[in-house]
């Protein structure tokens, strides 16, 4: 018994801020630059009154959800401490009470890490319809003033049917990765239990390049990421496919979580990935985290660019450190 990726679904809000938008409120910003860098010439920002939980609920909405048994949640945004997402989003879809829910704290590798979860609930027989919701509403986290976040991120959700399957289509196989100790490149440092939110920690700090944050905003190590992201994931892809027999050329669509351009063609340069079978489409969207790699997906196949058939290899990375990398069957 295998699982596979039966369906795809995806909220983005309505209101979207422009890169022009954003060079009217900081002048002092190269926008040249700064597209060229990121990829990005637009993203979809929540409403104050509007959450991942919101998103998640429309998104299901587009989907068949009889006979789901299983409800699988990844954000890092989650409406409240206590409850979890999954169990307020399954009384608000109605489903029946056998069905289990469970939050996932991952961010940019969370949907690969919650295929694994969906694909080991269905090989066990304790699930055979699985809604995995992934995503985010990182406005929440970003200040205004940092020029390294407020370009590239944007909010939304996914959501993915995964179901039982034959042995010879699906999920074919997923490499997981942490890096622990670089936990510190990408992290939220305040506003939990360890520094809890206080009028300390909601001060302004502006560092050596102008980016304005406090201690409850993402802050983010550019150089570090990247760094980390050059060293875990090619080697990750190369290993994943030489331990099912597989090449780089067998592949037929990569779908990397879409972090910014210059991640996207530093990975392809790496991995000499021609550009018919590299997945680039975050200029409208910005980087949305847990959602990234299934609403990317999910619009390659709407365009055409990846078929039924087709060996797909996704892979996500980011906070934790973490990576995820999986080989699909479409």
């Amino acid at each position: 018994m295998k699982a596979r990726i039966e369906d795809i679904s995806y909220a983005l809000p309505g209101a979207v801020v422009t890169n022009d938008a954003l060079h009217e409120a900081h002048p002092e910003w190269d926008f040249t630059q700064l597209e060229e860098r990121t990829g990005v010439s637009q993203r979809c920002i929540a409403s104050p009154d509007e959450t991942a939980l919101d998103l998640a609920e429309t998104a299901c909405r587009d989907l068949d959800l009889d006979g789901v048994d299983g409800l699988l949640f990844c954000t890092e945004t989650p409406d409240h401490p206590i409850p979890p997402n999954s169990c307020i989003l399954h009384g608000r879809l109605e489903l029946p009470e056998t069905v289990l829910a469970l939050d996932i704290n991952m961010g940019c590798s969370g949907y690969v890490y919650g295929l694994e979860l969906a694909r080991a609930l269905i090989v066990a027989g304790s699930a055979k319809k699985v809604l995995l919701v992934t995503g985010d509403t990182y406005s929440r986290l970003i200040n205004p003033g940092d020029r390294a976040t407020r370009v590239v991120f944007g909010d939304g959700v996914a959501a993915s049917l995964i179901v039982a399957c034959e042995d010879n289509e699906g999920i074919l196989d997923i490499s997981l990765g942490t890096a622990g100790k670089l936990h510190d490149r990408f992290i939220v440092p305040a506003g939990g239990t360890r520094l809890a939110g206080s009028d300390e920690t909601r001060m302004e700090k502006t560092d050596k390049s102008g980016n304005v944050r406090t201690d409850e905003d993402i802050v983010m190590d550019g150089f570090g990421m990247l760094s980390f992201v050059n060293a875990k994931v090619p080697v990750s892809v190369k290993s994943l496919l030489e331990s099912n027999k597989l090449g780089l050329e067998d592949v037929d669509v990569f779908v990397f979580h879409q972090a910014s351009k210059v991640v996207l063609e530093s990975l392809q340069r790496n991995l000499k990935i021609s550009d018919d079978k590299m997945i680039n489409n975050m200029n409208m969207t910005g980087n949305l985290v847990s959602a990234s790699v299934p609403v990317s997906l999910k619009i390659a196949i709407d365009a055409g660019q990846a078929k039924p058939g087709n060996l797909a290899l996704l892979c996500g990375f980011g906070v934790g450190l973490s990576w995820a990398t999986a080989l699909v069957r479409l």
